[in-house]
Parts: C-alpha cells; sequence; structure tokens
C-alpha cells in the first residue's frame, strides 16, 4: 500500500468554518492522508480604526454590510456551512506561526518561514486562510497548495462567492478547486461541480454548495494516493485545457447594485406570493400511444392525464402485460406530505383507470424505476427517507409487491436506475453526502455480478458527474441504434426544469463517459413549468409535466 499523503493546512486561526472542519475531518479519518503540519497566519495590520473612519472606508459597500447581516437574521441555516469550530479540537500536530509580506492583494511568506514549511515534506497544502498566496510558498509542498474558489473560475472571477449568482439570477452557481498558481484563478483545476442557485438568498446559496463542495477535495487526495503522482496528473493534465476569461473580476456590489439586486429579488417574491393566491403548481402525467412500437418524440402531440387538485402524479415508469400497459407513478397527497406507489391501468386505446396505491410506507416513496429479470418484475422505488436502496419483488402483478432486498443503506440516495449491460449490473443514482448539499447534483455508479449482490462496488470515478444540470437520472436508459442513452434532470434553473439526452459512450469498472446529444425544456405550452421524467415500453410514452394550474 502506498504510504499516506502527507498534508499542511494554511489557516488564518484555530477558529474555522464547520464546512472546512467537516473535510478535514474527513481526512483525518481517511486511509489515504495524514495532517502533519499547520501554518497559521499572523496577520501584520492591527490598525484601529475609528468608527467615521470604518463608514468613510466601507461607504461604497455599505449596503452589502447591511445585506449580509439582515440575511443572517432572516435565513437560519441548518445545519450551517459557516458556523465556526475549532481546528485544535480535531488535528494535533506542529504548527508554524508565519507574518506575510503583505501588497494590496496578496500575501507573499518570507524565505526564512518558507525554508520551514518545507522541511516537514509535505505533500499538498490546503488552503483555508491567507489572502491570494503568490512566491516561494507555491512551490513549498510536492504537489502543491490546493484551494477552492467558490465559483466557476471559467466565467466567474473575484467575489464576494455565492453573490453575484444570486443577483444577477444565474441558474447555476459553480465551484472550482484548483492547484494555486501565480496566474490568479488560472491554476491546474482539479474538479468542478454545479449546483442550482438559490433565487432569493447569497447565504442559503453558499450554504448549499459549501456542503457539497467539502468533498471534493478528499476525493482528489484519495485518487493521488490510489494512482499513483504519473497516472493522476497524466490523466489531470488530459482534462485541462487553456480557458480565455471573459468577464471582469468581480467585486463586492456597489450600494447601487445591491438595492437593485434586493428590490429585483423581492419583487419576484411577492409576485409569486400573490400568484400562489390565485395559483398552484400540480405535477401531470403527460402519454402518446403509437400504432407501432416506437417512440413519441414530439411533445406537444401528447395527451394529459391530470390529477384531482389535493395532489400530484410524477415520475412515471411503464410496462406492458395481457395487452395492456400499467403506469407505475409516484403519487402525493399535499395534505399527507408524503408519497407512495400507485399504478394506472391504460387500454391500448388510451383509455385508463384511476390510479391504485400498490406500495406505501412510513417514508416517503417515489421514482418507481421497474424492470423484468429473469421473468421475475423488481422495482427500486426512492427510499432516501428510509436512507436505503429497497429492491421490490411482484408477488401479484400489478397490486402485490415485496421488500426482496436492501441492496444499499446507510446513504441518501434518489432515482435509482439499474442497468443490466456486459454481463454486470450497473447501478446509477444520486447522492447527497453531506447534511445540507442538495440531492441535486451528483450521480454516483455501483457495479455487480449479481443483481442481488450484498457486494455492490462503487466506481472508482464517483460521483461520475458533479452538476446540477445533467446528474439526476430521469428514466430507463434505453438503447436507439445500438447505442445507450441515460436520460437525466437538468435543475439548474429549477428542480426538474427539463431534461438531457445522454449518450454513454464509455462504460468500465475503471471508466465512465458520456456526453449530452440534446437538451429538453418545457415549452410547448404556456402553462408548462418543468419537466423530469422520460419512458417508453413499445407502443406508450409517458413524461410528467409541472403545470400552474388555477386554485
Amino acid at each position: 500500500m502506498n504510504k499516506k499523503l502527507r498534508i499542511g493546512i494554511l489557516t488564518d486561526g484555530d477558529s474555522i468554518a464547520s464546512w472546512s472542519y467537516k473535510m478535514i475531518e474527513a481526512i483525518k479519518k481517511s486511509e489515504h492522508s495524514e495532517v502533519v503540519l499547520i501554518v497559521k497566519n499572523s496577520k501584520s495590520s492591527n490598525e484601529k480604526k475609528s468608527l467615521l473612519s470604518k463608514i468613510w472606508s466601507n461607504r461604497r459597500d455599505v449596503l452589502w454590510i447591511l445585506y449580509t447581516k439582515l440575511e443572517s437574521k432572516i435565513f437560519k441555516l441548518n445545519p450551517d456551512a459557516f458556523a465556526l469550530k475549532n481546528l485544535k479540537d480535531l488535528i494535533d500536530c506542529d504548527e508554524i506561526t508565519v507574518k506575510p509580506k503583505e501588497t494590496k492583494f496578496s500575501d507573499y511568506i518570507i524565505p526564512e518561514d518558507v525554508n520551514d514549511i518545507k522541511s516537514y515534506d509535505v505533500d499538498v497544502f490546503i488552503r483555508l486562510g491567507f489572502r491570494i498566496l503568490r512566491g516561494e510558498i507555491l512551490k513549498a509542498s510536492k504537489y502543491g497548495i490546493w484551494s477552492f474558489h467558490h465559483g466557476d473560475n471559467s466565467v466567474n472571477r473575484g467575489g464576494p462567492a455565492g453573490a453575484w449568482e444570486v443577483f444577477e439570477g444565474w441558474d447555476e452557481t459553480g465551484v472550482t478547486l484548483q492547484i494555486l498558481s501565480e496566474n490568479l484563478d488560472g491554476g491546474t483545476i482539479l474538479a468542478k461541480s454545479y449546483s442550482s442557485t438559490d433565487k432569493v438568498s447569497v447565504k442559503r446559496n453558499k450554504n448549499n454548495y459549501y456542503w457539497k463542495a467539502l468533498s471534493m477535495l478528499p476525493r482528489k487526495l484519495n485518487e493521488l494516493h490510489t494512482q499513483g503522482e504519473a497516472l493522476f496528473f497524466k490523466n489531470l493534465n488530459q482534462n485541462n485545457i487553456t480557458e480565455f476569461y471573459y468577464n471582469r473580476i468581480f467585486i463586492k456590489p456597489t450600494n447601487r447594485e445591491v438595492f437593485s439586486a434586493f428590490r429585483k429579488s423581492y419583487s419576484r417574491k411577492i409576485l409569486n406570493s400573490i400568484k400562489s393566491k390565485f395559483y398552484f403548481n400540480q405535477w401531470i402525467l403527460l402519454f402518446k400511444l403509437e400504432k407501432q412500437n416506437k417512440w413519441s418524440k414530439s411533445f406537444f402531440r401528447f395527451k394529459r392525464i391530470t390529477p384531482p387538485k389535493d395532489r400530484f402524479w410524477a415520475d412515471p415508469f411503464v410496462i406492458e402485460k395481457n395487452d395492456k400497459y400499467f403506469i407505475f407513478i409516484e403519487e402525493l397527497v399535499y395534505k399527507e406530505g408524503k408519497g407512495k406507489i400507485s399504478v394506472i391501468e391504460m387500454d391500448q386505446k388510451g383509455n385508463y383507470k384511476t390510479p391504485e396505491v400498490i406500495i406505501e410506507k412510513n417514508y416517503h416513496l417515489s421514482y418507481p424505476f421497474i424492470f423484468e429479470e429473469n421473468d421475475v418484475l423488481y422495482m427500486i422505488p426512492e427510499t432516501s427517507g428510509n436512507r436505503t436502496i429497497e429492491l421490490y419483488k411482484c408477488v401479484d402483478f400489478p397490486m402485490k409487491w415485496e421488500l426482496e432486498k436492501v441492496l444499499l443503506e446507510d446513504l441518501y440516495a434518489v432515482d435509482s436506475t439499474v442497468l443490466k449491460h456486459n454481463n454486470k449490473y450497473w447501478l446509477f443514482c444520486n447522492i447527497k453526502e453531506n447534511e445540507g448539499a442538495s440531492s441535486l447534483d451528483e450521480l454516483f455508479l455501483f457495479y455487480s455480478d449479481n443483481l442481488l449482490s450484498n457486494d455492490w462496488q462503487s466506481h472508482p470515478c464517483n460521483p461520475i458527474i458533479s452538476d446540477v444540470r445533467q446528474s439526476r437520472p430521469a428514466g430507463h436508459i434505453f438503447i436507439e441504434n445500438n447505442k445507450l442513452y441515460r436520460p437525466s434532470q437538468n435543475s439548474g434553473k429549477s428542480y426538474g426544469h427539463g431534461m438531457k439526452i445522454n449518450e454513454i459512450v464509455e462504460l468500465t469498472t475503471k471508466s465512465y463517459r458520456e456526453e449530452t446529444v440534446q437538451s429538453i425544456y418545457p415549452n410547448w405550452s404556456k402553462d408548462l413549468l418543468c419537466t423530469h421524467t422520460l419512458n417508453n415500453c413499445k407502443k406508450l410514452t409517458v413524461i410528467d409535466a409541472l403545470i400552474r394550474r388555477r386554485k
């Protein structure tokens, strides 16, 4: 086994944010790394300013300061990514305190301190403090200083983190993990991820993607340890291309910009509140029957199946039995607050019966992924509320189902989708690794030689997709023209806003790659807001859609 990586931490003090604390905790518990050194910043600027001087120096962005304080009062986060914790409660190792030479924006650690730091033979430094680091400190560890830029560095450099995405109404908020270089935000990219932008709050926006981002760094350390230096950096260099940066450098919003953003955001919130008095959003089903076995691909031709106003129907999966179609759905009655699995029977002419409940638990059920294996019907409904992935077996079609096996447990997994390919079973699902993060962002893959295995293997590239615009499953993986296609949700604009069709071009126990071939948006009718599930069986194609409906 390879020796553990020697990790150093660059920090401004013992108090660090909870998301950083949890990240360091994961590294400490790992088999791949150990923390051997903390380098603490002793800031040189101790100048005390009068209240009048502080107000004058912050006159340009005083509304930004007030805005952040107001958000702290309005939005209570649980868990709070920025609640402070003491690093010393977690790590007991050598410390070096340095007093960097400061320029306007950058910190330079003096040569004597750099030499002391180098004596610890650190493999990777993790930057949790200091300002922009320049100079010899960038070369003080074998594999450089790894640092988060809490934004997509290809379109958003500067700061504040998570703010401009909200203020300018961007659909996604990015995060970049990189190896620092003298080129600000232009270092080697280790990993990127995208989350949906909160439409109202900068604080909530940051909280979501900071919790998600903390897992990125331990994963890359594990890759470095497992693959070794040569293979790790070969793969890294293949994925790094020179990018031109075409936007401005973002800085703290001016008073005018904060006022404008606040006005737009809360005007939209007030308008939505007024609309909610007269309208509500409801998931419905849509279908189209063809004369032969093929997909229906013109959604404007689909017929609607609209539920009563007290519930919604979503996540349709379909099979054919005894010359009839059976559409399995999530049914959620609003006053009950949790989903159950129901089935709709439909004849060959499109006549359908009222849904009947087939599986109900004391936790939420949805996404009834149904498939046949060795003449046995199985279903994997979403059971994230029970922190399990559960396989059900049909014992009396279509009404009676029994729990056959818990495939995976102690994880928050949604929309599990199974594919049998090359004599293996592949299980795709979105996983929320950290409390406070979103289940929309990251797609994980597991594989096994046996569907009923007790030993599903985690794919070494997990998460295979870390992008809210493409990760979460949206239905059966299907074959067309001898190619594999994976439907996925595009939740960048909002949850389940649209879908993507992705061709799986590489699927092995060592690698995974897919390429998006089409995007689908709910544009064929004015009352549509979202569409996020797509399935077909023989002549019948079914989807779902979110509509705005009069109360």
